[in-house]
């Protein structure tokens, strides 16, 4: 006689396997670690959003006139633009270290970060350099439309179109050349060119404007204004070019570093404190120099 096996009851569930303790370890740490990640993540995104808004600070500031602007420290409009540009590099710098310690790196970060860039770095300097230079509308009658205002705003244009192609061609850059060297860039980098023109208005507003006794004689203000102009349009050639420029941040600022490179970073840090109008222009100008002269120096030497 064959017994019979006690029904099943329809609703019942067969038993599930339980899971083994490594398994249910495994879990638990990848909970965790999405918990933890989740709002770390979000913080180099509000440093390079941190960074756009500068450069659109910068812009609103440069667009103010001095006569209508009471701003503290006695300071004119272009100077705040200017120290909006530096305060945008700030971030610059910070969100990509941040994502990469935080593990949060994505092609939604680069592409919002050459976006960034593109508006701190490429429109704002220049309309800093078209405002502090005062040209006028052109192609208009009366005194505003003169042929050096004309200059003016092309160089202003070739500057922002060679900081659009220098952004463009480094995140194509990143991607295929995965093996080049970190501490070269190809090209002046866009936070150098617009720390150059930035430095520059600093150091011109400071000049005209801080009470630093120069006399404020009508071709020395001409002088500085067809200098600014040509450094406008040599920065905006440099990002283009396939200059080679050191990575300053990868190759000097490390987290180990020799006795004569930290005293070196304590008197650049004492100058800025001393003298920052001027610390920054030639440290800035230097850096622009700094591949043209190598490449100058290589021919010369090496007659290649």
């Amino acid at each position: 006689m064959v017994s019979r096996l006690p029904d099943i009851p329809p609703t019942a569930k067969p038993a599930q396997p339980k899971a083994s303790a490594p398994r249910k370890r495994r879990r638990r740490q990848r909970r965790r670690m999405r918990v933890r990640r989740l709002p770390v993540s979000v913080l180099p995104t509000m440093l390079t959003l941190g960074n756009v808004l500068c450069g659109f600070v910068a812009i609103f500031f440069a667009s103010r006139s001095p006569a209508e602007a009471d701003l503290p420290f006695e300071w004119t409009p272009l100077t705040f633009a200017s120290g909006f540009i530096f305060l945008g590099m700030v971030f610059d710098a910070l969100d990509g270290r941040v994502a990469r310690l935080t593990h949060s790196t994505s092609e939604l970060g680069e592409q919002l970060d050459s976006m960034a860039d593109m508006v701190t770095f490429g429109v704002a300097p220049a309309f800093i350099a078209v405002q502090l230079v005062g040209a006028g509308v052109p192609y208009i009658s009366g005194d505003a439309d003169y042929l050096f205002g004309r200059a003016t705003l092309l160089i202003g244009c070739v500057y922002v179109a060679c900081a659009a192609l220098r952004l463009a061609r480094y995140t194509v850059e990143a991607r295929v050349k995965r093996g080049a060297d970190p501490n070269v860039f190809k090209g002046l980098p866009s936070p150098g060119a617009a720390g150059t023109v930035a430095a520059l208005a600093l150091l011109h507003q400071h000049v005209f404007f801080g009470g630093s006794g120069i006399n404020a004689e009508p071709w020395l203000v001409d002088a500085a204004a067809v200098g600014m102009v040509a450094v406008l349009l040599l920065t905006g050639l440099a990002m283009v070019s396939k200059l080679p420029y050191n990575h300053v941040m990868n190759r000097y600022i490390r987290d180990r570093a020799k006795v004569g490179t930290v005293a070196a970073y304590a008197i650049i840090g004492l100058l800025l404190m001393i003298a920052p109008q001027w610390s920054l222009a030639v440290g800035f100008t230097a850096y622009a120099l700094s591949a043209p002269l190598g490449a100058l120096w290589r021919i010369t030497r090496h007659g290649r």
